[in-house]
């Protein structure tokens, strides 16, 4: 399964204060939205989840999932650093 490659990664804090993650792959985006999420519910959220999905079957752009992937940051109080 292609993973979904991001051409420039993001970097985001944690649940823990003052840890970071940078992830660069659609995959790592979609375990990372289902497992260490703050928040469960959101439509971002929602979409992120959708959008990871759609590019691991390949019916979908990585960039898409990247881009709904910050906007669920955005939408949930994550910070990313720039």
């Amino acid at each position: 399964m292609d993973q979904g490659a991001w051409d420039e990664p993001i970097t985001f804090e944690t649940k823990k204060l003052g840890a970071y993650l940078t992830i660069s792959s659609t995959a790592e985006a979609a375990r990372v939205l289902l497992d260490h999420w703050p928040v469960e519910h959101g439509k971002a959220l929602k979409r992120a989840k959708a959008a990871c999905v759609a590019v691991l079957q390949g019916d979908e752009n990585p960039e898409t999932a990247r881009e709904a992937f910050l906007k669920a940051a955005e939408e949930a109080g994550v910070f990313v650093r720039a």
